[in-house]
């Protein structure tokens, strides 16, 4: 099955491969990027290596897909989004990403969100997309409250992380919900 590449007006949404492997450690090693991100900043490159390939065992399992963020205009990677806990058979996946900071507040994390959400729904016959954030990480979750996700309540204790179990907001969208750019 070959990884399928999606476009939007700035963005392609390509597969990560060994050839992002300094950039995902760049955005994973990040303390700013992962303070709610589930899991501790990255400290090699060999970790960022690792995610790579648990990205493609999960593409090729059918548990989930992960899209390298690039920007069209100068080939720059700039962070990841996809699908997580890829249920085909029940129709349902949750959505995740993250991008490098030096690029947040542009606009670029929406454009990517929307083509995935878009490629779930239409191309992959998804009826349910979740999210998970933290109620601290407040651009997350208004993003998703913009592209039309219900807030469905608090997990308590959900995610360890810092030491600390931590709790999150769980979100949904339903494919009647979205409206298709």
């Amino acid at each position: 099955m070959d990884f399928p590449t999606l476009s939007t007006k700035r963005l392609r949404l390509v597969k990560v491969d060994k050839q992002y492997t300094k950039a995902l450690f760049d955005i994973m090693s990040n303390d700013e990027v992962t303070k709610y991100y589930g899991m501790e900043s990255l400290t090699s490159i060999e970790q960022a290596q690792q995610i790579i390939e648990s990205f493609d065992r999960s593409y090729r399992q059918g548990f989930g897909i992960r899209f390298g963020i690039v920007l069209k205009e100068t080939g720059q990677f700039i962070g990841t989004v996809g699908l997580n806990n890829l249920v085909t058979r029940m129709k349902r996946a949750e959505i995740g990403y993250e991008i490098h900071p030096a690029f947040w507040r542009k606009g670029y994390t929406s454009e990517a969100v929307k083509r995935v959400i878009n490629y779930a729904f239409h191309e992959l016959g998804l009826y349910r997309i979740g999210a998970v954030t933290f109620p601290e990480n407040a651009p997350s979750w208004r993003l998703l409250e913009k592209l039309n996700f219900t807030k469905e309540g608090t997990l308590r204790g959900y995610i360890y992380q810092h030491g600390q179990s931590n709790n999150t907001y769980v979100w949904s969208i339903l494919r009647p919900d979205w409206v298709r750019d």
